[in-house]
């Protein structure tokens, strides 16, 4: 079967290796991924992680800006002639001419149990919502965001102090597994696409940094979800200072003990030694494990503590800050 790849992000990359795993049924032919962009503190400007495993596999690259205005591009895909299009966290919607191209259409990987969080970012928010079970969908792609046909789906649980990153790992690994299950039944036809209810569909739009702002008012275990959806970019003020909380505990496994002075929402209301600080919120007390201060390396709250710069007494509150989107996202 003859495949061509369309996907950018570490989340790609064990569905790509699936591909290539010998002996393997599928001949990748060529991969379509995002331009190399600027990373991290220094902006090096850095290949995507599908593009590095592709050229040591001796596979074709293409980086387009705008896939749909490149027409080298589509008519080099268009001559591939292709089987398949896999798409797995590529970054760009597939304009029709493309999606009409392959044998067998064009099979996307996302990591939600479709119609539930279609968009850009529903690891994330399955976990900052609240929810208990995700999973992975293979479906036929439409012109739509997010809304072609399931083909298959398998569930996973999400643990009650799991983070986006740790769900995602665990996503990608199963969503890779059912991508190869999917396109060998694919190819015998022993596939059924079900058509999606679009009146139970939940959306995951693309992460914003006022969605990392923690709003003390909230309930402990809603503030607990919102840090562990968006570890570890989730900040507050501090004494006029910002900084990150990157891990809490969760209220039902780690209650605090009694008894604990109310306090007002942001309060460092109580120690828990070794551990962090339990801070108080508009329902119940957080215990804060781990945080980050402006230019320093992420720490346990206990350190903090015990360096002085975490109190009982302190105060976490609101910064005044709004951004535009973020890249990030599944």
């Amino acid at each position: 079967m003859r495949v061509v790849f369309f996907g950018t992000p570490e989340f790609a990359l064990p569905s790509l290796q699936a591909l290539l795993q010998p002996p393997s049924p599928f001949e990748v032919v060529g991969l379509v991924c995002q331009p190399d962009r600027p990373q991290g503190r220094g902006q090096r400007v850095l290949p995507p992680p599908t593009k590095i495993l592709a050229q040591a596999q001796g596979i074709p690259v293409w980086q387009p800006v705008r896939l749909r205005r490149d027409g080298e591009v589509l008519a080099a895909l268009a001559a591939l002639a292709a089987d398949v299009f896999v798409v797995v966290a590529y970054g760009q919607i597939l304009p029709p001419a493309v999606l009409q191209m392959p044998r067998l259409g064009c099979v996307n990987v996302h990591a939600s149990l479709l119609p539930a969080y279609r968009g850009a970012a529903p690891i994330q928010w399955a976990i900052a919502n609240g929810e208990t079970e995700t999973g992975v969908t293979t479906m036929l792609m439409d012109e739509g965001l997010d809304t072609g046909a399931i083909l298959l789906q398998a569930k996973l649980p999400i643990g009650p102090e799991q983070t986006g990153l740790e769900l995602a790992s665990q996503l990608a690994q199963l969503g890779a597994s059912l991508l190869v299950e999917t396109l060998l039944k694919l190819e015998k036809g022993e596939l059924t696409p079900i058509p999606q209810d679009d009146s139970r569909a939940t959306y995951a739009p693309l992460l914003k940094k006022q969605d990392f702002q923690l709003d003390w008012r909230r309930s402990a275990q809603a503030l607990h979800n919102q840090i562990r959806a968006f570890s570890p970019n989730c900040f507050t003020g501090l004494q006029g200072q910002r900084i990150k909380i990157v891990r809490s505990a969760s209220p039902q496994l780690h209650p605090p003990p009694n008894p604990l002075p109310q306090g007002s929402p942001g309060e460092v209301v109580g120690l828990a030694k070794g551990e962090g600080v339990y801070v108080a919120t508009g329902e119940g007390s957080l215990l804060i494990r781990r945080a980050q201060l402006p230019g320093r390396k992420e720490q346990s709250a206990w350190d903090l503590v015990n360096g002085g710069q975490l109190r009982v007494g302190m105060r976490f509150e609101p910064l005044l800050e709004t951004d535009s989107s973020s890249p990030q996202g599944e």
